[in-house]
């Protein structure tokens, strides 16, 4: 027994440093991606509609799992009103009049769905593809960065009033409802614009609003699209979206948490593609007020991931970009995630002036850098030794490493049930609950 006190120190030990090489990209004792997430989505056969949803939704509705339902056109839940989502409702979007769903500010949707059974957003064709139809769009009344703390979507609505597509306000803690275990497929419809709807928008949307396990794939738009707000996002998954998996922009305080993004370099539009973009405006600078914050995303425990066989060639062809880029007056705080297999890593706009105070604000620690052509660079300039040298330093304990994707990840090649947590020395990655 006088022993006790050394053995239970040594197992401690190495017990705290089995754990602490499992704490980079997305964990879990199991592989959360079971059971609720769909990768063949486009094999499943979800039937005809037997119900239509189109118009205004101005009372309380229930939709049950029992009927197939239809959006026709542009669906508004207005008047304060809830749309409550059985778990295993399919809601398929239509087509021809590229269906999609807006909750307005003031109502909420509750699609809480279970991890054997999720609510599920697709398309009506038989054989389905990216951009078949518009999406969800989520509006609140939580604040935003432009002037006047409002704005509004302008999609083309036909028959819209401004209330009804406008967003922002003075309510942080704002509540839209609930989004869990939800899969949404095959949006992204293009606008007369030329623009795309997103699969899921979130604007000015409050911290009380709940948005955990949610799959967006095959999206022609980008998947997640969060606009103004205090948001927090966990259990993320974008797959093979056209353009932007994460988009971050007018003055959004997110935290994002153990999440994931799949890219295919076949699949991806040559304007912008990237898993995860920082702004703080669009094109229009001046409708923008900077005396209020600016976006500023936490980011924890993501893996980023572009799946190639042949990733250099795909680099050549210039298939691969970055998969983070950050603009100015926008802020980043990532840490034990994972970049693989992009070119390069992480991309910082050239309007950023590389000193101590822009770099506080863009900050990378404990990261896994994977088979990347190059890790972080400022936009249009091939010198990068500033950058390397700072996020090197060893007081960030960032990894750089040049595995094969079969040697960093579980299981990549299973087509229905993929495991992306990261193996380190054949040790899952994991955590403690």
């Amino acid at each position: 027994m006088k022993n006790l006190p050394q053995l239970l120190s040594i197992f401690l030990l190495v017990f705290c440093n089995t754990y602490s090489q499992q704490e980079k990209g997305i964990i879990g004792t199991n592989n959360w991606l079971n059971s609720w997430t769909e990768f063949n989505s486009n094999q499943i056969e979800y039937g005809e509609a037997t119900e239509i949803l189109t118009g205004n939704i101005t009372s309380d509705t229930r939709l049950l799992k029992k009927n197939t339902y239809m959006l026709l056109g542009d669906v508004f839940v207005t008047n304060n009103a809830t749309l409550t989502i059985e778990p295993g409702t399919i809601i398929i979007g239509d087509f021809k009049t590229k269906g999609s769903l807006i909750i307005t500010k003031g109502a909420t949707i509750i699609a809480d769905g279970l991890v054997t059974d999720p609510i599920v957003f697709t398309s009506n064709r038989s054989v389905k593809k990216a951009g078949d139809w518009g999406g969800i769009i989520v509006l609140g009344d939580a604040p935003i960065n432009k002037f006047g703390n409002e704005s509004s979507v302008n999609h083309n609505f036909r028959a819209a009033t401004y209330e009804n597509i406008s967003y922002g306000g003075e309510n942080i803690e704002s509540n839209s409802g609930i989004l869990r275990y939800v899969r949404i497929e095959y949006a992204g419809k293009k606008l007369k614009s030329g623009e795309n709807f997103n699969a899921l928008l979130l604007a000015g949307v409050g911290s009380q609003t709940i948005l955990e396990k949610i799959m967006v794939s095959n999206s022609a738009g980008n998947s997640f699209d969060i606009y103004g707000g205090q948001v927090n996002l966990s259990k993320m998954v974008s797959y093979k979206s056209n353009k932007i998996d994460y988009n971050f922009n007018f003055g959004t305080q997110c935290n994002i948490y153990n999440s994931l993004a799949i890219r295919s370099s076949y699949v991806s539009s040559p304007d912008g593609s990237r898993c995860i973009n920082i702004a703080s405006y669009g094109e229009d600078k001046e409708e923008v007020d900077f005396s209020v914050k600016e976006t500023f995303v936490t980011a924890t425990n993501l893996t980023l991931i572009n799946v190639s066989d042949n990733l250099q060639t795909e680099i050549k062809l210039g298939l691969v970009k970055e998969a983070i880029y950050v603009a100015e007056y926008a802020s980043l705080d990532m840490s034990k995630s994972v970049i693989s297999g992009f070119n390069p890593a992480v991309l910082f706009e050239n309007k950023i002036k590389i000193n101590n105070e822009n770099l506080d604000k863009i900050r990378f620690t404990e990261m896994y850098f994977n088979n990347c052509r190059g890790n972080i660079f400022t936009e249009y300039n091939d010198n990068n030794e500033d950058l390397e040298n700072w996020y090197g330093n060893s007081s960030f304990f960032n990894v750089y490493s040049k595995g094969l994707d079969s040697e960093t990840f579980i299981d990549l090649k299973d087509s229905k049930r993929p495991d992306f947590r990261l193996r380190i020395n054949k040790i899952i990655a994991s955590n403690l609950d």
